[in-house]
C-alpha cells in the first residue's frame, strides 16, 4: 500500500465528441476515455476524480484530475504516454504526485471560465465548433456594462438549470467582463471567474448578458434578476459549445 500514489494530471480538450466529462452509460465521455487509457497503460483499473463536470460540447483548456496508483512509470513522463493512448482532441500537459489528501473536485480554489459569441450574420467555419453564432446585432456596451453586476457574493438561484444538487446557491464571483476581439470585432469573449459554479450558471449568465445586447433585458434589470432567484426572469441558456474551461486554481 505504501507504494500507492495520488496523481494529479493537467488535460486539455476540444469537448465536441463527447458527451461532457463525467462517464456515463449511453455514450463516450472525457473521463470513460481517459479512465481506459490510464488502466491499459498502468495495468489495473483506474478511475479518476475531474475537478468539473463540464456538459456534452464543452471544451476545456485548463483541466485537472486526479487517481491513485502503483504505476512505476515516472510521473513526469505520464503525460507523454497517455498522450500516445488518446485522440488528437485530448492531450495530457503535466503530472505531478499530490498529497494524499487532493482531491480534484474540492481542493480547488476557483476556476475561470471563458465565453465566445459570434456575432455576425455569416457564420465562421473556423468557429463554429468554439463560439455561439449568433446573428443578431449585439451592443456591446451594454453587454460590458451589465457584466459588471455579476460580480460580488450573490445568490446564485436564479442561474441554475434544474438537476443541480448543490448545497447552497451562494457563489462569489470576482471577475465577470466582456471583451471585443481587435482583429475580428465580430468575437465578443464574455469572461467569468468564481469560487465555484452551479450548473449552467456560465451558461445562463451568457445568454442573459445576450438579451441586454438585444435590449430585451435592460442593463439595469441584472440586479433586480439576481436578486429574484428566479431563473424564468433571466435569458436563455447559451449552447455549450462558445464555453472553454480556461483556468483551474488549487
Amino acid at each position: 500500500m505504501e507504494n500507492i500514489k495520488n496523481i494529479a494530471m493537467r488535460i486539455r480538450y476540444d469537448g465536441t465528441n463527447y458527451h461532457g466529462w463525467q462517464s456515463q452509460s449511453n455514450g463516450v465521455t472525457v473521463q470513460s476515455t481517459i479512465e481506459k487509457a490510464l488502466s491499459e497503460l498502468t495495468g489495473s483499473d483506474v478511475k479518476v476524480t475531474g475537478c468539473s463536470r463540464t456538459d456534452a460540447g464543452v471544451h476545456a483548456l485548463d483541466y485537472i484530475f486526479n487517481f491513485k496508483s502503483e504505476t512505476k512509470i515516472p510521473v513526469e513522463k505520464l503525460p507523454y504516454a497517455l498522450n500516445y493512448r488518446l485522440e488528437d482532441d485530448i492531450t495530457a500537459l503535466e503530472a505531478w504526485v499530490a498529497a494524499d489528501d487532493f482531491n480534484s473536485r474540492f481542493s480547488v480554489n476557483g476556476k475561470r471560465y471563458i465565453y465566445n459569441i459570434w456575432n455576425s450574420a455569416l457564420k465562421n467555419p473556423f468557429l463554429n465548433r468554439y463560439s455561439w453564432h449568433f446573428p443578431y446585432k449585439l451592443d456591446f456596451k451594454k453587454i460590458k456594462d451589465a457584466a459588471v453586476f455579476f460580480e460580488g457574493k450573490h445568490d446564485f438561484a436564479g442561474f441554475m438549470a434544474a438537476g443541480g444538487q448543490q448545497k447552497t446557491t451562494v457563489r462569489t464571483i470576482s471577475v465577470c467582463g466582456a471583451e471585443q476581439s481587435g482583429e475580428f470585432p465580430e468575437l465578443l469573449t464574455i469572461t467569468v471567474e468564481a469560487d465555484a459554479f452551479l450548473y449552467n450558471m456560465v451558461r445562463i449568465i451568457v445568454g442573459t448578458l445576450a438579451d441586454v445586447g438585444t435590449g430585451r433585458i435592460e442593463v439595469s434589470d441584472i440586479p433586480e434578476i439576481i436578486c429574484s432567484k428566479d431563473r424564468r426572469q433571466g435569458g436563455i441558456t447559451a449552447p455549450p459549445q462558445g464555453l472553454f474551461l480556461k483556468k483551474v486554481y488549487l
